[in-house]
């Protein structure tokens, strides 16, 4: 028989707990609504919008050479793969190849630059689990990283690397010593990383949580790694190549799993740098000589754009990263919109936190990696009667919206 005061009590007892927009276990402001009864979460609400920079509508008052600058800052450690998906779009409509040598050194950047960020991710998955010592071990490995980009670039954050028509910096044969034995290192340390990931502490914390099943995963087109945690094999870097992944698709292997969880999602970003390591390798071994710049002066690369319109992606290390460029052959743009890899997953995060506890909220948030600088946008609403606006994409680009 049910007791009618228990059916009651399940009944009136949901409350909704604000998670965010400030929240010591967010690295950046997102406020969750969420629905709970007891422990357990029954709805999410998810808002962003509270670090909106209006990055899109300042490049259309910028010429394409302070652009790539301006770009560069929509996310710090996603700053190379930003600029070559702009720089590629502009290629395009200009009709311009880059070097073969400029192609490798972009890839090269490309996988530093997947490793610094998987590194730090790692970490942070340590640290919200409360693995501290884990978590100060795979950042200190992380630094040997941010060393190279130094000593390649020049820096360790935004790198600066990439021009139109091809790169800033060459590879001398000291910096590819370098960054051969920073390679082994990082991977001897990523052997012992994975052997803690697969100790019963950690890997009971994180199996099971934030499960997304394989055709969630498909409806919701989520990207990168949390799509290939859940048994999808999309990876651009074999789809659809660019830079040199054409010439290294033989050197690398598209990782996946099929268990869905936020364990699966770690350990995909794990066997990545395993693999990243083996293109960093056949890279430097199969870097051609030639030139690193079609034309010594960006400005005269930049006046060859003519008006058009392109499209370019790449597989930045969150996922598949979308730029559309419309350049107005004046210098400039008329319009630039750009889907980031955590504007794709980040609506996953209401599938995968329904039925968990709150306890575990922010492991599963810390598991899509999400970058909230890049993913925040905003809704048109007439502010006299608060009318949302819904516009098409025709619409969206003769306002220039």
């Amino acid at each position: 028989m049910v007791d009618e005061r228990e059916v009651k009590y399940d009944e009136f007892a949901r409350f909704i707990l604000p998670v965010g927009p400030v929240h010591p276990a967010l690295k950046e402001p997102i406020h969750l609504k969420i629905i709970v009864r007891r422990e357990e979460i029954l709805d999410v609400e998810l808002r962003l919008g509270h670090v909106h920079r209006g990055i899109e509508f300042l490049a259309e008052n910028r010429n394409l050479i302070q652009n790539i600058y301006l770009i560069e800052r929509i996310c710090g450690i996603c700053s190379h793969s930003h600029t070559t998906c702009f720089i590629q779009a502009l290629e395009e409509i200009g009709g311009l190849k880059p070097s073969e040598r400029a192609a490798y050194l972009r890839t090269l950047i490309f996988e530093l630059e997947r490793a610094h960020s998987h590194l730090l991710l790692l970490g942070i998955m340590a640290y919200q689990i409360g693995f501290d010592t884990l978590f100060m071990y795979i950042w200190r490995i992380r630094e040997k990283v941010l060393d190279l980009f130094e000593e390649v670039t020049g820096n360790r954050i935004h790198h600066a690397m990439n021009v139109i028509g091809g790169v800033r910096w060459d590879l001398t044969p000291k910096m590819v010593e370098k960054t051969l034995r920073a390679i082994e290192d990082v991977e001897a340390a990523v052997r012992r990383i994975h052997d803690f990931f697969r100790g019963k502490t950690v890997e009971k914390r994180l199996s099971g949580l934030g499960f997304l099943s394989q055709h969630d995963a498909r409806e919701l087109c989520v990207v990168g790694p949390t799509a290939r945690g859940s048994g999808l094999t999309f990876d651009v870097r074999k789809d659809d190549p660019y830079a040199a992944y054409d010439d290294l698709i033989d050197s690398f292997s598209v990782v996946s799993r099929n268990e869905g969880d936020s364990y699966a999602r770690a350990e995909v970003r794990i066997l990545e740098l395993f693999e990243l390591a083996n293109i960093v390798r056949a890279a430097i071994d199969r870097l051609p000589n030639g030139p690193i710049r079609l034309e010594e002066s960006p400005v005269r690369l930049m006046r060859r754009i003519p008006r058009g319109e392109a499209i370019s992606r790449v597989e930045a290390p969150r996922g598949e990263l979308i730029y559309f460029v419309k350049t107005d052959g004046r210098d400039g743009l008329e319009r630039l919109k750009i889907r980031t890899p955590t504007l794709a997953n980040v609506i996953s995060l209401k599938k995968m936190l329904i039925g968990c506890e709150v306890a575990d909220v922010p492991v599963i948030v810390a598991s899509i990696d999400p970058c909230l600088s890049c993913a925040n946008r905003v809704t048109l609403v007439d502010y006299k009667t608060g009318e949302v606006k819904v516009v098409n994409a025709d619409e969206l680009r003769r306002k220039k919206l």
